[in-house]
């Protein structure tokens, strides 16, 4: 039998990288845990790699992307999954656990166009009417409240794929996570890199989760770790957060301290609503579900629901 740990993994070359990542962490923490041989990578092709076109909100959310491997690890034919966190679905599936946790990139967004050395430097500086791409309903909807003269193009595609439809004059600009591009070593491309109060993130944003059995003791005594996606995540979970919302959230640390910022926003980037919480690290779960409580609350049982 292979001893070895068996890590699944999308076919991008960003979740490789991720997954490289997750592999020479495990063999520089625990190297008598992998002297039966390195932890393995094994590359799934999920339902959103293969359904290239169209808003993800139309295709069905989050779990496009993970479906697949979280069916591979509950079916033992690999040991941990290594996703983007932005990327997983708020309710984990039944028997699966978030195990392990990567130190956090940067959590903000990029902002590209064809020449990272010239043109518009942000959104702000875009000519009226210019061609925005993303993938992101978040980033659609932030752009739309910012600039509603913009037109939002559907980018699909690994980041790869979003960069050469930049150069092939797609659009004008493009808005890729910045993260991203970090851990490709494509960081250069970004013609700036947007500030939360301009650009909000994602929960979970720059974040590499690592998600395993619930029931594999050893492993999981083997991916200890502490986040702050703690107040994000519940802050997701006490809004119902998917594709099809809007949602946006940042949790900074600050010693013991914790800062979250978040907001919701209609597609249409009209009715925003913010909401902040300050409180102790320990506290971040509760902190994310009192902001979410407090966004319910004020936007209405409707506000979802309206253009």
């Amino acid at each position: 039998m292979d001893a070895r740990i068996r890590i699944g993994a999308r076919g991008s070359p960003l979740a490789l990288a991720q997954a490289e990542e997750v592999r020479s962490r495990l063999a520089a923490a625990d190297p008598d845990f992998a002297a039966d041989g390195a932890p393995a990578i094994t590359p799934i092709h999920t339902t959103g790699d293969r359904m290239a076109q169209g808003p993800l909100s139309a295709l069905g959310g989050k779990g496009l992307f993970t479906r697949e491997i979280d069916e591979a690890l509950r079916d033992r034919r690999i040991d941990a999954a290594v996703h983007s966190m932005k990327d997983m679905p708020t309710a984990l599936p039944p028997g699966l656990a978030i195990g392990a946790v990567l130190p956090r990139g940067d959590p903000r967004d990029a902002f590209l166009t064809a020449d990272p050395d010239g043109g518009p430097a942000g959104p702000a500086d875009l000519p009226p009417g210019a061609v925005v791409g993303t993938a992101s309903l978040r980033r659609a909807a932030l752009l739309r409240h910012r600039r509603p003269d913009l037109e939002i193009a559907p980018f699909r595609g690994n980041v790869g794929t979003r960069l050469r439809k930049l150069a092939q004059g797609e659009a004008a600009a493009a808005v890729l996570a910045a993260a991203g591009l970090r851990r490709l070593g494509l960081a250069h491309r970004a013609r700036s890199v947007l500030p939360p109060e301009e650009m909000l993130p994602a929960a979970g944003q720059g974040i590499v989760a690592v998600q395993c059995r619930a029931d594999d003791a050893a492993l999981r005594a083997r991916l200890a770790a502490l986040t702050d996606a703690a107040a994000e995540r519940a802050l997701l979970a006490g809004l119902d957060g998917s594709c099809r919302t809007p949602i946006a959230a940042l949790a900074e640390p600050h010693g013991d301290r914790l800062a979250l910022r978040a907001l919701i926003v209609r597609p249409d980037g009209t009715g925003l609503i913010a909401a902040a919480r300050t409180g102790a690290r320990a506290d971040a779960e509760a902190m994310g579900l009192d902001a979410a409580r407090e966004l319910r609350a004020r936007a209405g049982p409707d506000y979802f629901a309206a253009p």
